[in-house]
């Protein structure tokens, strides 16, 4: 008799969960290079678009190989249904379009990543679709913005770059109350450290690019959710716009899950070690990390999370030259503006990520030009300290 997948542990289910073998008994999971899928006869083909029977019609709608992912990630996040897309963003875009019709209002948490601000800022009142930004951890401005009916909620938390974290709970039972549904982009912490679901959450969603692959291979985005809404709202449209993940991309992240357990848990270690590291150098005005004492929500991180996450966000003095005078000093981490990376990368949030939102923007959010984000990587932190003064020798002459 076959396991229950629900009874094994976390680091279990990212390596055995959603595995469905073919006859010929393979020990990894098949990739399945298939646009299309043949029928036994003509009634078996009409009886599968009338959704009579079971059986894979189109790459675009289905795929084995992504099947096991979908179920793997289900497994890990605690969720009913998941359908994967072909990048991070075109996950975040297709849980909103779903949802979203015209005349409906949305508010979000003005912290988010630099594409995400965009959908809702200047996407959606296209559409003729309202959209208000709040801070995210001002519950008093959420109550303002939720007084009132409310289609959806997005946000994220931690937050890109600045590691802002939202409550949760509070959030989510202000917007339920106003008749919301709330989308949360989960990608910082990862499943393995913060389920947004179990704090009322109706939505997660992810850029698998980052630390389910971990390896800079591929992209790929996940929206996880109740049976109800993916079959209902998200499937849809999923199936008629074709924002599809490629079964290569799928078999990628399935193997990188295997593994995402080790490297969340050894980068975790680092980032907090490295963050401490960084608040004692000459030169750096601030750090932000989620389990320092001096993170203004700091208590409320450690609530909703079982640690502080792989990446660490610190100021240097002299603005903008300064930051550029660091990173390019650098010998072992690269420039780039990716995270969640085996690698550790340093990005400069206000030249690339967040550039396209404007200086005032970037202002209320506190990314400075000195700002720079740090996603630590699995080099040894002896050797990431090493570079980081490297970095900072050339900041301060």
């Amino acid at each position: 008799m076959a396991i229950d997948p629900l009874k094994l542990r976390p680091a279990t289910r990212l390596v055995q969960g959603g595995v469905h073998r073919t006859p010929h008994g393979e020990t990894a999971e098949a990739l399945f290079l298939t646009s299309g899928y043949v029928y036994d006869d003509a009634e078996q083909a009409e009886a599968t678009f009338l959704g009579n029977v079971e059986h894979y019609q189109y790459s675009r709608f289905g795929n084995p190989t992504l099947a096991m992912l979908e179920e793997r990630l289900c497994l890990i996040e605690g969720a009913e249904a998941c359908r994967l897309t072909a990048t991070g963003m075109a996950a975040v875009n297709a849980a909103l379009l779903a949802h979203l019709k015209a005349g409906d209002r949305v508010v979000a948490s003005r912290a988010l990543f630099g594409s995400c601000h965009w959908i809702v800022s200047t996407l959606l009142p296209k559409f003729g679709i309202e959209t208000v930004f709040v801070d995210g951890a001002d519950l008093a401005q959420w109550k303002s913005a939720l007084s009132q009916p409310v289609n959806l909620v997005l946000l994220e938390t931690p937050s890109n770059p600045m590691l802002d974290i939202v409550d949760l709970r509070a959030v989510s039972d202000l917007a339920h109350g106003a008749g919301a549904i709330v989308v949360v982009d989960n990608v910082f912490a990862t499943p393995l450290l913060q389920q947004p679901m179990t704090m009322g959450a109706d939505v997660v969603v992810y850029s698998c690019t980052k630390h389910i692959d971990g390896q800079g291979r591929v992209l790929g985005g996940a929206i996880l959710a109740s049976n109800k809404w993916v079959n209902d709202v998200l499937q849809p449209f999923i199936r008629n716009t074709g924002p599809t993940m490629s079964a290569f991309n799928a078999w990628i992240l399935l193997k990188g899950l295997e593994t995402l357990t080790l490297r969340v848990d050894a980068c975790c270690r680092a980032a907090e070690t490295i963050a401490n590291f960084l608040a004692e150098q000459k030169g750096i005005t601030r750090v932000w990390y989620p389990t320092r004492a001096d993170h203004p929500q700091r208590d409320l991180a450690m609530k909703q999370m079982t640690a502080g996450g792989t990446v660490v966000t610190f100021e240097v003095a002299d603005g903008k030259a300064g930051a550029f005078r660091t990173m390019n000093a650098f010998e072992l981490i690269k420039v780039s503006n990716n995270l969640g990376d085996s690698k550790s990368l340093a990005t400069h949030p206000a030249t690339t990520t967040h550039s396209k939102i404007g200086e005032a923007e970037r202002a209320i959010l506190g990314i400075s030009d000195g700002v720079i984000r740090l996603s630590i990587g699995l080099e040894d932190p002896e050797d990431i300290k090493d570079d980081l003064r490297r970095g900072l020798a050339a900041l301060n002459g």
